[in-house]
């Protein structure tokens, strides 16, 4: 049988600035250097991840931090917590520091606009590494949540402040805020959500209803993917989730198809494009 596709990546789809800035801040040193370490995944992507590796990446955890000296230690865009920092001045490391900016600024508000008796909730993925640095600036103190339903057995104060990981959903946020009003809470809430990230949610539906299929390009690890993957599904149930080229199937397709690739905020674009090719090979 012969296909036809017309395939059309969407432009929108691909790295955030925050991605961006770290690759970018990587692949200069290891053009000079030859190697660098980078205390977890660049990015969750394991595609770009491999590519990098190749080129001299070094993958550690910071129990690997804690046994390594005198060496450039580069952070990612998710950030890191205190401790991290006083690791690698102990250790005679220098931190070559790709945060993103927004996730800077979270971790500074959260650090410095409430005081110590406050409780603090962060409306995150339980052990991303965003999130792990967020409540670092907390002591630890600071109450995580993925669902609203991990709070009904939780004695809470009747007055907290409430955060938000910056790649969540800026709907759930609020639909949290109103409902703990609703509660009865004295909440100070705090929009703290990457508006490159949550205006994603609004510009894909438009993209993936002028297609008969969508694939959807993203690492499994990605919070952002998970999210903006059922954006895709919700406004064209004939999307397909892969992390490479190798889960596509021409079963998949029927002749003629009009077919969008989009991906996450994690994904690069060279990924895409590399779908795009065999779609358009079949």
């Amino acid at each position: 049988m012969e296909y036809n596709l017309k395939v059309t990546i969407d432009q929108d789809s691909g790295f955030c600035f925050g991605v961006v800035y770290a690759i970018d801040m990587a692949e200069e040193i290891l053009a000079d250097d030859g190697y660098l370490y980078c205390l977890g995944d660049i990015v969750h992507n394991d595609e770009e991840v491999i590519r990098l590796k190749k080129k001299g990446l070094r993958i550690i955890d910071n129990d690997d931090l804690k046994t390594l000296f005198n060496e450039k230690v580069l952070i990612r865009a998710h950030g890191e917590a205190p401790e991290t920092y006083k690791v690698a001045l102990k250790n005679n490391i220098t931190l070559i520091d790709a945060s993103c900016p927004v996730v800077l600024k979270l971790q500074n508000r959260i650090k410095t606009t409430h005081d110590a008796k406050e409780k603090v909730l962060i409306f995150g993925k339980h052990g991303h590494a965003e999130v792990i640095g967020l409540q670092g600036q907390t002591n630890n103190e600071a109450l995580v949540f993925q669902d609203l339903a991990e709070l009904d057995n939780v004695d809470l104060p009747k007055s907290f402040t409430l955060y938000s990981q910056t790649t969540k959903s800026t709907d759930k946020f609020y639909e949290i805020k109103n409902e703990l009003l609703g509660r009865g809470y004295d909440i100070k809430a705090n929009d703290t959500i990457c508006r490159q990230v949550s205006n994603r949610d609004k510009e894909l539906p438009n993209f993936v209803k002028k297609f008969d299929k969508i694939v959807f390009v993203s690492g499994k690890k990605s919070s952002n993917g998970k999210v903006l993957y059922e954006v895709c599904k919700r406004h064209n149930p004939a999307t397909y989730f892969i992390s490479n080229a190798n889960d596509l199937e021409k079963a998949m397709f029927n002749v003629s198809d009009k077919i969008g690739i989009c991906g996450a905020t994690s994904t690069p674009m060279w990924l895409m494009e590399q779908v795009k090719e065999i779609l358009e090979a079949y």
